[in-house]
């Protein structure tokens, strides 16, 4: 018997939901007392550290919460049908046509050993019923919907031959080919670009308007939560801490938790030395650890003992017009008053800057890549070039952080790695500390070079050794670059730097499965610092954190760098942690410098047409910040075929003409550091609007974070 849905019902009804996992310790709460309304075209947005529930709470509806996972009490109604109490053959005709998922790595979620058009089919042809030819051109339609190029070529295409943010508008068109009522989406932007991200986020928002799609967006980015959702829920410790419309919630935030998700993000409010980051203390509590009362307690600030540990605190609505929509659990939110409350850390006097560490001349990096086919080898193109770096021209001085800023396949890595000596220059020089590096493999160099020349990589699950202790990692880049020699004296430096890094000291012992991601990343930045470096190349290194991790680990670098006089030179797609924690900007396309100079240069007219669009795509969490929306079409040219003239020239929205197609940008000086390379008169690049304003202090006419 077919299950009948009734159309004039909330899409989804969640009533009072305890979700809970079974170990060989016993019961695990991960979920409690959760409840959620969705109604048609409503986007709602979970928002919280990893491991407060949110990911559960989708799988719950999905029904996947595996072998030991339980829904131990409470309701969960898809228009007004109980999920809970489907058989699974009707389960199975529901996902994928009623509600579907959108996962955070698309790659995992397709096969590839099937080709894209075989997937995509499948979807239509399970749950509809229908034939070959009708699911091919439903998915080639849905395809062009996301705005792939070439959908025939994306469909008889294996997923390795397409990009990453290709990959994820591939899944995006499977959960949408059978015009979902339901889309969770679950982290489905956190690996991509940030133009990537404003693309597929402006594409899921239009799509789910032209077919009344309900969505629910999981993730801990707030600015992006800000752009796509009509309502917010916070979650904290398995429930909800906080839930409301954007407007009230970003703007009248009651939750001492809430507060401190806004203070561990950099808004272009923040300044990394009048008014820092501030990181929320401690950790979030095991499920089977929560304290009495308040789950927040140990870490807020205002608890009182003996009131916030009393009893568990309910859900409240917080009065006013404006507010109707605004709950809290919090006892003491009327007597907080967050508008005189220091929402940012103590302010530091700036940096001093030294001289020049590093001189980057005319740098390049090319690649060579043979065509063994008997038609290349006819045509005489057997081997070609893929021009990884061209002409990279800047310096970092003592003290300064200098970031390079672009998309995947710009070439900020591959310079990172010819820095390093993992790769050697094809052509010019890098001078550090007075030393010409470029043409020396890191094999050949000396302890003290490679010792002067540190990094700390973005996946800090992958950089430890998982069979050797803590102590004895770090200990070895002692010994290594001959800091130390002597045993107690190594140790004693060890455990230096685990005080340096907020660690304790007991994990010396340790070895890396026993950590957290956040603490595995401090462990990574321990190490780079052990070897004394003048300089530390950061690569990404907090995209893979939650906010408030990310937060104390950027204080931490910072921390660590004003202690040692240290150059970071700091890669990064995210302009929003760029804008906080940088001294100066690169801006690379292509292999190529589009603009460098001053951040407050940067983030102010004139702008690269590229550097203004990456500038609008940067989410931000604050509503009364406003942005102009410039949208990239495209993907990055081949580097195996490059643009001959402005290697931009084919996405470039300000394109002036065919000069542009054909001849390399002069580099124009808008003042004595600043540079831009455009074929645009530098008179009328100082005409653009500002992308991004931010309201002077005394016009907020709201209480602010």
């Amino acid at each position: 018997m077919a299950v009948s849905f009734d159309e004039n019902a909330p899409v989804l009804e969640i009533t009072d939901l305890n979700l809970s996992y079974w170990t060989r310790a016993g019961e695990i709460p991960a979920v409690i007392d959760f409840s959620l309304t969705v109604q048609k075209g409503e986007s709602i947005g979970l928002v919280g550290e990893s491991g407060c529930g949110k990911s559960t709470v989708a799988m719950a509806i999905m029904q996947y919460m595996g072998n030991n996972g339980t829904i131990k009490s409470g309701s969960i109604r898809f228009k007004g049908v109980e999920l809970t109490e489907l058989p699974p053959d009707e389960l199975r005709k529901l996902r994928g046509s009623h509600i579907s998922m959108i996962y955070q790595e698309p790659f995992a979620a397709l096969n590839p050993s099937l080709t894209l058009g075989t997937q995509l089919k499948e979807v239509p042809t399970t749950h509809e019923n229908i034939s070959d030819s009708e699911a091919w051109e439903r998915a080639v339609q849905v395809l062009t919907d996301v705005r792939l190029p070439d959908p025939e070529r994306v469909m008889a295409a294996y997923p390795h031959q397409i990009s990453g943010g290709q990959q994820q508008r591939v899944v995006i068109a499977m959960a949408l080919l059978s015009n979902p009522s339901l889309l969770l989406l679950d982290e489905p932007t956190t690996a991509l670009d940030v133009t990537v991200e404003a693309g597929i986020t402006k594409l899921i928002t239009d799509i789910s308007r032209k077919y009344g799609t309900s969505q629910i967006y999981i993730s801990h980015n707030l600015g992006l939560i800000l752009e796509v959702c009509d309502r917010v829920f916070v979650m904290y410790s398995g429930e909800v801490v906080e839930e409301g419309t954007i407007n009230s919630l970003f703007t009248w935030p009651k939750h001492p938790y809430t507060h401190g998700l806004f203070g561990c993000i950099p808004l272009p409010t923040a300044d990394k030395n009048a008014a820092p980051l501030r990181p929320i203390a401690g950790q979030l509590p095991l499920p089977h650890e929560r304290p009495r009362g308040c789950n927040f307690g140990p870490r807020c600030d205002f608890f009182q003992d003996g009131r916030c540990d009393a009893k568990d605190v309910a859900m409240e609505s917080v009065a006013g017009a404006a507010t109707s929509d605004h709950r809290v659990r919090c006892l003491r939110w009327r007597e907080i008053d967050h508008g005189k409350e220091v929402a940012h850390g103590e302010a530091k006097d700036p940096m001093e800057i030294g001289d020049a560490v590093l001189a980057v001349e005319d740098m390049q990096k090319y690649y060579e890549v043979h065509d063994r086919s008997i038609r290349a080898i006819l045509a005489g193109t057997g081997t070609m070039h893929v021009k990884a770096n061209e002409q990279l021209n800047f310096d970092a001085r003592r003290g300064e952080t200098v970031a390079i800023v672009g998309e995947s396949g710009c070439g900020k890595s591959t310079f990172a790695k010819v820095l390093m000596g993992l790769e050697t220059a094809t052509d010019g020089r890098i001078r550090h500390d007075g030393n010409e590096i470029s043409k020396i493999p890191v094999r050949e160099r000396s302890p003290r070079q490679i010792g002067s020349l540190q990094m700390v990589f973005q996946n800090p699950f992958d950089t430890l050794n998982p069979s050797h202790t803590i102590g004895a990692q770090i200990g070895r880049v002692i010994r290594k670059f001959g800091v130390e020699t002597d045993k107690r004296k190594i140790q004693e430096r060890v455990l230096e730097l685990l005080d340096i890094v907020k660690l304790p000291r007991d994990f010396y012992i340790r070895r890396p499965r026993q950590l957290s991601g956040g603490q595995k990343q401090r462990i990574g930045i321990a190490r780079a610092f052990a070897g004394n470096p003048s300089m530390v190349i950061a690569d990404e290194p907090v995209s893979a954190l939650d906010v408030s991790v990310a937060a104390a680990v950027t204080e931490l670098l910072m921390e660590i760098q004003r202690e040692h006089k240290t150059t970071l030179l700091f890669i990064s797609h995210d302009l929003s942690v760029v804008r906080y924690l940088s001294d100066r900007i690169v801006v690379m396309y292509l292999g190529q410098i589009m603009e460098r100079g001053a951040t407050e240069a940067i983030f102010a007219p004139p702008y690269h047409p590229y550097t203004e669009a990456l500038l609008s795509a940067v989410p931000i969490a604050d509503p009364e910040v406003t942005k102009r929306e410039i949208v990239l079409e495209g993907n990055l040219p081949s580097v195996l075929n490059p643009p001959e003239g402005c290697p931009f020239s084919t996405r470039c929205p300000r394109k002036v003409g065919t000069i542009c197609d054909d001849e390399r940008p002069p580099v124009q000086m808008a003042s004595e550091t600043h540079a831009i390379a455009c074929h645009i008169p530098l008179e009328e690049l100082q005409q653009i609007e500002p992308v991004i304003v931010v309201p002077a202090q005394e016009e907020r006419l709201h209480v602010h974070r």
